[in-house]
């Protein structure tokens, strides 16, 4: 019997690996298919606090789960598949290993929905972000694209307008999902220019993006842009799909947890980081969430003994 598992490896995860190891709670972590989360495929990190050079994130990460070890953390390599509510207890199924413990952390993170075109992958990270908050800063005085129709998209073309020399809106169709007031203002920003009705149908560069060749979907005509950089403002996809067992989730799948705290529906479920956070995104904010939910959880167990 496991005191506390935690499932996922990001910052959410690692922090709270970090707190509860050093609680004494021996915590058990399955780090999923890819060790580190979302932050790995970050060419550059620069606003993580205490970090006054950038480091990329897969070394950020790396110095997170170094930590997170050295106080006591124990890994699986393993990707959690399902949980269960068992009497006293939950029944954590990874691979062929089912766990039983008496806490639970989801710190599984959510996925930014990417382009459905092959070169999308091999640029990922070398042009093309899912965060313009995360990345904007680098694209000083650069031609950018935005893909998207949404409050994000408008929201990030608008942000992106501080450092780029111009910014490009691509939508797929006329209608645009964002309030009128985040179009109004993106259409009153002069270094803002639209592509209604395009997709990106192909994504050019070297070894970075360089550029794109943009489809209209009425008439077929093909146009190339040149750019250095695409933001991806298509949506985020929580990894919720291992505890819908155990935990309620939002409209969108995000998972519900209690104002100013981690707790879920469920005592002993705490949620941190990605997987409920539907505003932030942040490396810091999943990182301080982590904290949150190892210190209930810390509170949970003692009042349980």
């Amino acid at each position: 019997m496991e005191n506390l598992v935690i499932a996922g490896s990001g910052p959410a995860g690692l922090t709270a690996a970090i707190y509860a190891a050093r609680a004494s709670l021996s915590p058990l972590l399955f780090e999923g298919l890819a060790p580190g989360g979302q932050l790995i495929v970050s060419h550059e990190v620069e606003n993580y606090p205490g970090f006054p050079e950038p480091l990329s994130g897969m070394e950020l990460m790396d110095r997170f789960r170094k930590q997170a070890e050295r106080f006591g953390t124990r890994f699986r390599s393993s990707m959690v598949d399902h949980v269960a509510r068992a009497d006293q207890c939950l029944k954590v199924q990874a691979d062929d290993e089912t766990v039983e413990t008496r806490a639970l952390i989801i710190a599984t993170g959510a996925e930014a929905r990417r382009l459905p075109i092959p070169s999308e992958k091999k640029y990922y990270g070398k042009g093309i972000s899912g965060c313009a908050t995360c990345d904007g800063f680098f694209y000083r005085d650069k031609k950018v694209i935005v893909v998207g129709g949404g409050n994000t998209a408008m929201q990030d073309a608008v942000f992106l307008t501080k450092f780029a020399s111009k910014v490009i809106i691509v939508h797929r169709r006329e209608y645009l999902r964002a309030d009128p007031i985040e179009v109004d203002k993106a259409r009153n920003n002069s270094k803002i220019e639209w592509r209604i009705p395009w997709v990106v149908d192909e994504i050019l560069g070297a070894e970075f993006v360089t550029g794109a060749r943009l489809k209209n979907t009425e008439s077929g005509e093909r146009l190339e842009v040149e750019c250095g950089g695409i933001f991806v403002a298509i949506g985020h996809d929580p990894k919720t799909q291992a505890f819908t067992d155990v935990v309620e989730t939002d409209e969108k799948g995000f998972i519900t947890v209690q104002p100013g705290s981690t707790k879920t529906s469920t005592p002993g479920v705490f949620a941190c980081g990605d997987v409920c956070d539907r505003e932030y995104k942040q490396a810091v904010v999943a990182a301080g969430q982590g904290c949150m939910a190892a210190m209930e959880a810390e509170r949970y167990l003692g009042i349980r003994e």
